[in-house]
Order: structure tokens, then C-alpha cells, then sequence
């Protein structure tokens, strides 16, 4: 298993650093398929009796653990490499549909719970991870297109494992999904691990000192990009961190909210009570409007983090909030009007800076704290996406009850909570504006070459920089 070392995954000379977006891409196209999981719940509900309620649990069970997993094993990615961590990830994601498997045969929920929620959890949080980082090291040129293109596939990852897992559950079953979800598990635990394991064989670190040919740091240029090093420790101590840590939470939380209430929120608000029988939106277009949201949301990751290499992550940041709180006070008005059109233009924007959120955090990230444990820092900054995917949700449907409740109609009944989502975005606002480059005092002076390397002259490389 030595293979899997950080010292023997180190590029040859003639590697092409355009190979790891694929081997990036392998693992988070797999571990994404998370987002799909909610098509289980019906058929799991069928064939256990256990609640909806219950079994939702799963989903959330998955995402905390993604978030602690990664703060807690950030450093260890970066110490292991990018090899040790996907295979790692690889067992436990694909281990984890082999244990919940096992819960769905004996009709033990708490089988799945640890099974495609703590296990795979883990596996979510180190496969997330670790390809970012890597990506970082070998595009220091293109930080933001490098993780735009990972972190694409995660957000699209259940545009293709939705309907995927359906069709194997009604082969299974014999058109009974619920009958046919063990041996989907057992399917989707292998053809993960072989993909996973492409990633594995394929992802190298750059050498040390490695840079592109003719790339200078932009020091001068803008103070924001620093080339000094700031360790995982030393960063949480700085006020920069927790800035970002608010500003991911806000976004966050602004998307996720209604991300996860998109159909039922379209439907209330342009119900026929609302706007009519004839411009009522049906439960089809309510479906179809969700998956339109989840393309914005994978396509917003690649294009806005490759449009923060030209402006700059704080002014894409800024045009996120701006923006964002714009669109969400203007809902409600869309909702008045009866315009549809209107509503799913501004939602399907909406979605696109929540998913560039995501990707460009990690090049931000890169641009104030360095490379060198870039990836432990992002880890333990997710803390902030598990937070989010909790108050998220809470914030939109607790406040939908409390004023239907009150008397309000539902396709009044979000008005209040678009106006708190804006005012959400103008604190993020703020806060980015507060973000200033980390103080010298907390940079690492590293020891040994193994940490950090001077870079090469200009021209040099020891590698492919195709």
C-alpha cells in the first residue's frame, strides 16, 4: 500500500497537470451523488415503515458528518496526500452503501444511519477535501477555474445519480423500488469504488517548488494574493477565518434554504388560489423547475469561480450579496405581479451565486492563507456549511408555519422570510467588506523543505504545465 504515500505520488517528470481536474472530478461526481439520496426516502418508507421524518435523518446525519470529518482530518490530508485520502474516502463512501445495505436486509434504521450517514459521512468530508487542495497546488495560476471544475461536479453529481438510482431500484424490485434498494446499494457501493479508485491511480502532487512556466505571484499587483504561509492552527486565530467563516454560513444559508423548499414554495406562491387555475404551476413544473435550479447551481460553480480569477474573490463576493439581496427582496413583488417568468429568472441567479459560493471559497481561502495547508483550513471553514444546512432549512419552513398559522395565505407566507434572507446577504455584505490581508505576524516560516519549498526561477518546471 506504500504507492499511496505522499512521497509516491509525487508528479514524474512530463506529468500533465491537466490529469488531476479528472481525477478530481471522479471523486466528486461520486461522493455528490448525496444530493440524490432523497429518492430513497419514499421506498424506504415502504419498505420499513420507518417515517419520513425518520429517514431524513440520513441526509442530515450525511452532511454534519461532512463537515466535522473534514475539520478533524483536515491536517491529516494534507500530511497523507491526495492518494491516501480518496482511496480513504473511496472505502468509506462506498463502504458505507455495503453497511446500509445491510440495515435495509435486517430492517435496522440505525444500520443506515451509521452506515450512509457516519461512514459515508466520512467519506463525504475527505473526498471533498482533498481534491480542492490539490487542484490549489497545481493551479496557482487559475486557482478559481481549477476548484470551479471539482466542486462543479458535486453540485451536478445528482443530475445523473437521481435517475440512476431509480432505474436500478426498478430493475431490482421488478418495478417495485422498494424491493430493489439493497442490491441498487450494493451496485452503486462497486461502480463507485472503481470510479473513485480512477482518481485514486490518476491525482499526483506537484513537485516542491514546482510553478508554471512564466507565472509570477501577483504580490504586487494585489495585496489580497499573498505567497507567505499561514498553518491550519495559526489561521483559525485570525480574524480573516472567521469572516469567511460567516460569509460561507451566510451565503450558505440564504441558498440552502430555499434550495430545499424550491418546489413547494413555487407551487404556494403561484397556486391557482394565487393566480388563477390556468397560471397555476403544477406539480410537474414545480419538478422541473428544481431541476433547473440544480443546473444554475452546478454551472454558477464553474462560472463563478473562474470569473474570480479576473475580478477578484472579495468583488465576487460583493456582487453575491449585492446582488443576492436584491433579487430575494424583489421575490415577494414576483409573487404580487403573478409573474413565474420572473420568479424562476431570479431564483435560477440565485442558485448560481450559491453554488459559486462554494467554489470560489476555496481559491479566497488559498489567496489569504497560502497553499500549504490550505486544504486543512477549507475543512475546518465546511464547519460552517453544516451549520448553514441546518438554520437554512429551519429559518424558511419555520417561518412558513408560523405565519400560515397566523392566517396569512401561503402564497403570502414568504414574504417575510425573502426580506430576512436580503438582510442575511447585506450582513455577508459587510463582512466582506471587513476582510483585509492576514497580518505578517501570523505567517509560518517554514523548516524543512518538505513544508514549504522555494519556488524555481522563472521558467523552470520539472513538469508539464499544459
Amino acid at each position: 500500500m506504500s504507492f499511496l504515500d505522499r512521497a509516491h505520488s509525487v508528479a514524474e517528470p512530463g506529468y500533465n497537470r491537466w490529469l488531476v481536474p479528472p481525477a478530481a472530478l471522479a471523486v466528486h461526481l461520486s461522493i455528490g451523488s448525496i444530493y440524490a439520496y432523497s429518492v430513497f426516502n419514499a421506498p424506504l418508507n415502504a419498505h420499513g415503515g420507518w417515517s419520513l421524518l425518520a429517514i431524513g435523518w440520513i441526509f442530515s446525519i450525511a452532511l454534519a458528518v461532512l463537515g466535522a470529518s473534514a475539520a478533524i482530518f483536515g491536517k491529516w490530508v494534507e500530511r497523507v496526500g491526495p492518494r491516501m485520502t480518496m482511496f480513504t474516502s473511496a472505502v468509506c463512501f462506498c463502504g458505507g452503501f455495503l453497511l446500509a445495505a445491510v440495515g435495509y436486509y435486517t430492517k435496522q434504521l440505525w444500520l443506515i444511519y451509521l452506515g450512509n450517514g457516519v461512514l459515508g459521512g466520512i467519506g463525504l468530508g475527505l473526498g471533498y477535501i482533498s481534491p480542492v487542495s490539490t487542484l490549489i497546488k497545481w493551479f496557482p495560476d487559475r486557482p478559481g477555474v481549477a476548484t470551479g471544475m471539482a466542486i462543479m461536479g458535486f453540485g451536478g453529481a445528482a443530475l445523473v445519480a437521481a435517475p440512476l438510482f431509480v432505474s436500478l431500484m426498478n430493475y431490482y424490485g421488478g418495478g417495485v423500488p422498494a424491493q430493489g434498494i439493497g442490491a441498487t446499494f450494493v451496485t452503486m457501493a462497486i461502480a463507485y469504488f472503481i470510479f473513485m479508485m480512477f482518481g485514486v491511480f490518476t491525482v499526483r502532487v506537484p513537485p516542491p517548488g514546482w510553478k508554471p512556466v512564466g507565472w509570477v505571484p501577483k504580490t504586487t499587483e494585489n495585496r489580497m494574493i499573498t505567497t507567505a504561509n499561514v498553518d491550519a492552527d495559526t489561521a483559525i486565530r485570525t480574524p480573516q477565518f472567521w469572516l469567511l467563516f460567516a460569509i460561507l454560513f451566510l451565503n450558505v444559508t440564504a441558498g440552502i434554504g430555499v434550495l430545499g423548499q424550491a418546489s413547494v414554495m413555487i407551487q404556494e406562491m403561484f397556486s391557482a388560489a394565487a393566480v388563477g387555475e390556468r397560471a397555476a404551476v403544477t406539480a410537474a413544473a414545480a419538478g422541473g423547475f428544481v431541476g433547473l435550479l440544480s443546473l444554475f447551481n452546478m454551472g454558477g460553480r464553474f462560472l463563478w469561480s473562474s470569473l474570480s480569477d479576473k475580478i477578484g474573490r472579495k468583488n465576487t463576493y460583493f456582487t453575491f450579496f449585492a446582488l443576492g439581496a436584491v433579487l430575494y427582496f424583489l421575490v415577494p413583488y414576483t409573487g404580487r405581479i403573478g409573474s413565474v417568468e420572473l420568479f424562476v429568472v431570479g431564483f435560477a441567479i440565485i442558485l448560481t451565486m450559491y453554488g459559486g459560493g462554494f467554489a470560489t471559497i476555496p481559491a479566497y481561502l488559498r489567496d489569504l492563507f497560502g497553499t500549504y495547508q490550505v486544504g486543512a483550513i477549507h475543512g475546518r471553514l465546511l464547519l460552517a456549511w453544516s451549520l448553514a444546512a441546518v438554520v437554512g432549512p429551519f429559518l424558511v419552513n419555520f417561518i412558513r408555519q408560523t405565519q400560515i398559522e397566523s392566517g396569512i395565505p401561503p402564497a403570502q407566507a414568504y414574504s417575510t422570510t425573502m426580506y430576512i434572507m436580503a438582510g442575511l446577504l447585506v450582513v455577508g455584505f459587510i463582512c466582506n467588506l471587513m476582510v483585509r490581508p492576514v497580518n505578517p505576524r501570523f505567517h509560518r516560516i517554514p523548516t524543512t523543505d518538505t513544508e514549504q519549498t522555494p519556488l524555481l526561477p522563472t521558467g523552470t518546471s520539472t513538469t508539464s504545465n499544459r
